[in-house]
């Protein structure tokens, strides 16, 4: 995978570390989020506790870049803990790191990039799904469904490689090495 496949897959991956080993995948997650009519002591108390999940949390890493990308917290509200981080804590990190998120979120929002992740996600997808679940229910031979699956998977494939020379060609390569 090049650098520039790996940004635009970033965002997808950080999700995905998150959604598999995020300590609080499985926890209520109003615990991370102050309720409008709470207490500043209860507030306190929660995030502290939010803080010491997030802070041996494996996928924390993942959690602040995404926080970041994503704008999450504001340099005057306490309202939130993403990655052990309060809201301005993370605003005060943001500020910090503006160019470098920056660069990060202009390339998340590549259109043909997002584009191209989906395919290629596609493609895989189709390539590894069974004949019975292409059958939908509709009696079709295999042969037939096989058929149908490896025409739509040539078809993306062919639409992979067309925006991938069309992104070349934007960017003065010509002909790829």
């Amino acid at each position: 995978m090049t650098s520039t496949q790996a940004r635009h897959t970033r965002r997808a991956v950080l999700q995905s570390a998150i959604d598999a080993g995020a300590r609080c995948a499985r926890m209520d997650s109003d615990m991370w989020f102050r309720a409008d009519d709470e207490s500043t002591h209860d507030w306190q108390t929660r995030r502290t506790t939010a803080q010491r999940i997030c802070a041996g949390c494996p996928a924390r890493a993942a959690c602040e870049e995404l926080a970041l990308r994503n704008g999450d917290g504001e340099p005057e509200v306490d309202d939130l803990v993403r990655a052990g981080y309060t809201g301005p804590e993370l605003a005060a990190i943001r500020t910090h790191q503006e160019r470098h998120l920056a660069a990060a979120v202009a390339a998340d929002q590549d259109t043909d990039g997002r584009h191209l992740r989906d395919l290629t996600v596609l493609v895989q997808t189709e390539a590894i799904s069974s004949l019975d679940q292409r059958q939908h229910g509709v009696r079709k031979s295999p042969a037939k469904v096989q058929a149908e699956q490896n025409q739509l998977v040539r078809m993306l494939a062919a639409r992979i490689n067309e925006i991938r020379t069309a992104r070349r060609a934007r960017a003065g390569w010509g002909v790829a090495a």
